[in-house]
């Protein structure tokens, strides 16, 4: 199984985002936080998070880029434990077990998203608002161009 951590390429994500993703830590889209948005949310370090932002499953702070890496069984249900608990601590999910479903769902798709590439692939998520909501787009650079593992911070998928 594969999914993305945090990766920085420099220290930009400390100055565009109110609250940036560590290096090395597990990520998703996190679209789900923008679901009842509208243009009028969408203002400064806001719409940064918005427009590219990755949420981190750590600090749930945003980072501009994530590397595909290896990720263990377990370590993925510990994810969905935490994304769950982020749900009833931040959204109102009335438990963790009802919250669960939509985290897994969540998790899944993003491990989805990293399988069909390479370890290190760097991905950039694209938002916009649409009258049907949220479309999110992402772009991809392969290893060979990226160079990054120089750079990239990867547990040891044990």
């Amino acid at each position: 199984m594969k999914l993305a951590r945090a990766i920085h390429l420099d220290d930009s994500d400390r100055n565009v985002f109110f609250s940036p993703a560590r290096t090395g830590e597990w990520c998703l889209s996190g679209g789900f936080e923008f679901s009842d948005w509208t243009e009028a949310d969408l203002t400064g370090k806001a719409r940064q998070a918005f427009s590219n932002g990755w949420f981190g499953l750590e600090t749930f702070g945003r980072v501009t880029f994530v590397a595909v890496t290896p990720l263990a069984e377990a370590e993925f249900d510990a994810l969905v434990d935490r994304l769950a608990r982020h749900f009833v601590d931040y959204y109102g999910a009335p438990s963790v077990e009802a919250a669960r479903g939509v985290a897994e769902d969540e998790l899944r798709f993003m491990a989805e998203l990293c399988e069909a590439h390479p370890e290190n692939t760097l991905i950039a998520v694209q938002r916009e608002l649409t009258d049907d909501g949220v479309r999110e787009s992402f772009r991809t650079i392969a290893v060979p161009e990226a160079k990054i593992d120089m750079v990239a911070v990867h547990g040891d998928g044990a």
